[in-house]
């Protein structure tokens, strides 16, 4: 019994049209091996998988007499199938009775009704993947022709067990990004995107269910004395001790996230009473009151919590029930430690109407200043730029934190004039470095989604650039995706005149939201920044590897420069150096500084040369931006 040349071409070519497609690849398997038997000298086929990790796994048979003979091998762990395997060569048994290399699937197979078999190894270039088994009920040798067009199916079938693999790794990394996307590296909690995305849900089902829901904004007490105290090493461990112990308090369909530094919120889902999210409250803070183990020390933390109740006519919206739930925060750490405040709106409503006030006369005032952090080249730390921090100094209440000032200014209209006084004052300092010192350095400029939008937001840029003779390609300004979201269209049109004036596009926070690969395609971008929350496990999470340096081989395609955000150690450095990334900034290397800081560094090293920041990297705290 021979094969026939024509139907082997029909299964080549058949498979040649299913290899580009989604098909699972079970039944596309399950196929093979049924056309496999249709042309070839055989009774039935099989193919098994195996790895380290697996050892033998069934794949695929032709028939029931096909998958027994493939689950004796797996079982017994010996056959023609592991040595094709090991040995990466064609086994080839003409007569299974004469057989001695398997004294237990040998006379097992000749129980079953197996005869002869002839074994061929899969492999994906050097990578072994297990083996293709040809079954036959009688007795005989198969030709040199027949063992040629078997290689060419043991060839297809490698193939499509390649393009499964990589099917499946896309499928995985798919899976990894969104789900880093959507929750805290450190502890594994849900991050603000997806809280976010659960409030909005709670608010929708409240409407129909009529029960209420709560959120409580908890700030740890003591958190920067810990970290101060004993590093920030201790104090991570702190925070996902907090989380577990938090976490175990909780009711089955609460959800608990981390927003950033030491602060949780926690949504308390179909809320009865006030009663209820009140005991809540009272086993957060009782759980709190016992003591954590600490660098062998036992270490007491407290909390400041605030809540907040969703009201259909004010707090109506993930946003505003957030915001209200960290005015009550804050009102309670007012008071003292371990304090407790429920929302109301005289809190809100006083405390930014006078800070909304203040904001009026504080330009006029000269209570605004810029402090720069650096940008460095990942390989050999030379500093290539600055990002400009727009920073408050209140008169009273000291500095305002950037996630307080930059709302309060986009709500009050502000945004416009500070955004332009931003500019304008950064692109001075930068032509004044210039001048003194002769470097290129980049400057970078944070732009709010309202300031981009607004009427003449190009025209304000083109006129700074006007001031100087410095190349406009030295200016970076850095949106986030918010500006996509809001207005697609006009931000594509704006960008475009910003890209006519020379300067670079900077997507500031990239992995944070849900669509950022889409606006990388879309939209003139020239540097992608990788958020914080990526790197802060780099070397130790393979999903964030993973992820971080599939976006950096993405932006390279795409010709675009990747600066990675929040360097903080030495190892992370290493590690984001290790995937290719351009540039990063982070405390590793410097925090953010005075101008008169940064033209200190720039005197001391020479005119004409990038200063090099020293490889040991800046102690700070985690609280400074």
């Amino acid at each position: 019994m021979t094969y026939d040349d024509t139907q082997l071409s029909e299964v080549l070519s058949e498979f040649a049209r299913t290899m580009v497609t989604n098909f699972p690849i079970q039944s596309i398997m399950d196929r093979l091996v049924e056309r496999i038997v249709d042309i070839m000298p055989i009774s039935s086929a099989g193919v098994t998988l195996i790895s380290a990790e697996h050892g033998p796994r069934y794949i695929a048979a032709s028939d029931q007499a096909a998958m027994r003979y493939e689950q004796l091998q797996s079982e017994l762990k010996e056959g023609p199938c592991l040595l094709a395997y090991e040995t990466g060569r064609h086994v080839a048994v003409p007569d299974l009775a004469t057989e001695l290399r398997f004294p237990h699937f040998t006379p097992n197979a000749l129980e079953a009704g197996l005869r002869a078999v002839f074994t061929f190894p899969l492999h994906d270039g050097n990578r072994r993947l297990g083996a293709l088994d040809l079954y036959r009920e009688t007795v005989g040798a198969m030709n040199d022709q027949s063992l040629n067009a078997a290689r060419t199916l043991a060839d297809i079938t490698s193939a499509y067990l390649h393009n499964a693999a990589a099917r499946d790794d896309l499928e995985d990394l798919a899976r990894q990004t969104r789900y880093a996307a959507v929750h805290d590296a450190l502890t594994g909690l849900p991050n603000r995107v997806l809280l976010i995305d659960r409030v909005a849900q709670a608010l929708l089902r409240n409407r129909s269910s009529g029960q209420a829901s709560a959120l409580l904004y908890i700030d740890l007490d003591r958190f920067k004395l810990v970290n101060d105290s004993y590093g920030h090493g201790a104090g991570d461990t702190l925070l996902v001790a907090v989380a577990h112990r938090l976490t175990q308090q909780l009711r089955p369909d609460d959800t608990m996230a981390r927003l950033a530094g030491d602060e949780f919120v926690i949504l308390c889902d179909d809320v009865d009473s006030r009663d209820s999210a009140a005991r809540i409250v009272t086993r957060l803070q009782s759980a709190l009151e016992r003591p954590f183990l600490l660098a062998g020390r036992e270490i007491l933390v407290g909390a400041s919590i605030g809540m907040a109740y969703a009201d259909p006519l004010y707090l109506d919206t993930p946003e505003r029930l957030l915001h209200a739930a960290d005015m009550a925060m804050y009102a309670a750490k007012s008071t003292g430690a371990r304090q407790q405040q429920v929302f109301e709106p005289a809190i809100e409503d006083g405390r930014l109407a006078e800070l909304e006030r203040d904001l009026h006369e504080a330009l006029a005032r000269d209570e605004f200043h810029l402090e720069y952090q650096p940008i460095v080249d990942t390989v050999d730390g030379r500093i290539t730029g600055h990002e400009a921090l727009l920073r408050w100094t209140h008169p009273t209440r000291g500095p305002i934190p950037p996630n307080t000032l930059i709302p309060l200014a986009e709500q009050s209209g502000l945004i416009i004039e500070i955004g332009r006084w931003v500019l304008q004052r950064a692109w001075s300092d930068a032509r004044r470095w210039q001048r003194r010192f002769g470097n290129s350095l980049t400057m970078s400029v944070n732009v709010s989604a309202y300031q981009l939008m607004s009427a003449a937001f190009a025209d304000t840029v083109a006129t700074v650039l006007r001031t100087t003779d410095i190349d406009p390609a030295l200016l970076t300004l850095e949106i986030t995706e918010s500006v996509f979201v809001r207005d697609s269209a006009r931000a594509l049109m704006v960008l475009g005149d910003l890209k006519d004036l020379g300067v670079n596009i900077a997507l500031d926070d990239f992995g944070t939201g849900y669509s950022s690969l889409g606006y990388l395609r879309r939209f003139p971008v020239d540097i992608v920044k990788i958020d914080r929350t990526f790197i802060a496990d780099l070397g130790s999470e393979s999903a964030n590897d993973i992820i971080v340096g599939a976006v950096i081989r993405l932006a390279h395609d795409l010709k675009m420069t990747v600066v990675a955000e929040g360097i903080e150690t030495k190892r992370q450095h290493r590690d984001i150096a290790a995937l290719g990334c351009d540039s990063c900034q982070g405390f590793y290397f410097a925090r953010p500084m005075p101008a008169a800081l940064v033209e200190a560094g720039l005197s001391g090293r020479g005119k004409g040369n990038r200063p090099r920041l020293p490889t040991g990297g800046a102690q700070v705290d985690r609280d400074g931006n």
